[in-house]
C-alpha cells in the first residue's frame, strides 16, 4: 500500500491529512490550517516534509503552509485560479494536472462550488480523495463563492470515483451533519446505520472520517441529490437547518 495517511487535528475542527509514499519516504502534508501541530506531528514522524497541498485558499486550509514552507523547505502546491488569494504556490495546478507524492501519482479535480477555484486530489493506490470542504462525510460545503449548479457538478464529478475511494474531508462535521441527513432521509437504513457508527465513534473520540465514496453514495443527501433543484433545496435547507 503505496500511499499511508494519517489525520493530523488542527484549530477546532479541522484535518490536515499527512500522507507518506511508503516506496520512496517522501511526504506530504494537505490543507495544514496550523503550523505547530502539523509540525510536531512531522517531528515524531522524522522530520521530513517535502510537499504541502493545498485545496482552497480559506485560511483554516492554508494559515500554516508559509511556516511550513520555510521549515522545512517544502513545495506548496495547490490551484492556480486561486493564486493570488493564498501563500505562495510553488506548483499552480488545473483540472486533469498530475501530482506525484514520490511514486504516487494523483489527479487534479476542479470541483468550484465552495470557493470558485477549489481542487481535489485523486490519488489511486489506495484509492484516496482529498477534498477539502468540497465533500463531507454527510454533508457539502457552503456555497460562498459558487453556485448550486457548480456544486452539483463537481459532487458528481467525484461519484464517478470508485465506492472503495477513501474520503479525507477538512472538517469532523460528521455528527452535525447526521441530524440533517436524518431529517431529509428519515427512512434511509443505511444511513441510520451509519449514524449509529459515528454517534460510536465521536463517544470514544475517534475520527468518523475518513469515510467512503460508496458509503456517501448509501448515505448523505447530497451526494444523492438527483438534480440540481433537488440538491439546490437541500443546500438552502442545511444552511438555516
Amino acid at each position: 500500500m503505496p500511499l499511508d495517511v494519517q489525520a493530523i487535528p488542527v484549530l477546532s475542527d479541522n484535518y490536515a491529512w499527512f500522507l507518506r509514499d511508503t516506496e520512496t519516504g517522501t511526504t506530504a502534508v494537505v490543507d495544514p490550517g496550523e503550523a505547530t501541530p502539523v509540525a510536531d506531528f512531522i517531528e515524531k514522524e522524522g522530520g521530513r516534509l517535502d510537499l504541502i497541498l493545498l485545496t482552497h485558499h480559506h485560511h483554516d486550509h492554508t494559515g500554516g503552509a508559509e511556516a511550513l514552507r520555510q521549515r522545512y523547505h517544502a513545495r506548496v502546491a495547490g490551484p492556480a485560479a486561486e493564486q493570488q488569494r493564498m501563500p505562495p504556490l510553488d506548483i499552480a495546478l488545473h483540472d486533469q494536472d498530475s501530482i506525484a507524492v514520490g511514486a504516487c501519482i494523483g489527479t487534479v479535480i476542479a470541483v468550484p462550488g465552495h470557493t470558485l477555484g477549489h481542487i481535489c486530489y485523486d490519488f489511486p493506490n489506495p484509492p484516496s480523495l482529498f477534498c477539502g470542504d468540497t465533500l463531507f462525510s454527510l454533508g457539502c460545503g457552503r456555497l460562498f463563492e459558487g453556485t448550486a449548479e457548480q456544486m452539483f457538478e463537481s459532487l458528481h464529478k467525484l461519484d464517478t470515483l470508485p465506492d472503495a475511494t477513501r474520503v479525507y474531508c477538512g472538517h469532523e462535521y460528521t455528527l452535525g451533519n447526521s441530524a440533517f441527513a436524518l431529517h431529509a432521509e428519515p427512512h434511509n437504513a443505511a444511513l441510520k446505520e451509519r449514524v449509529a457508527e459515528v454517534r460510536r465513534l465521536q463517544a470514544e473520540n475517534k475520527p468518523t472520517v475518513p469515510s467512503t465514496l460508496g458509503m456517501e453514495r448509501a448515505t448523505n443527501p447530497f451526494l444523492r441529490a438527483q438534480n440540481v433543484q433537488a440538491f439546490a433545496q437541500l443546500r438552502r435547507e442545511k444552511d438555516t437547518f
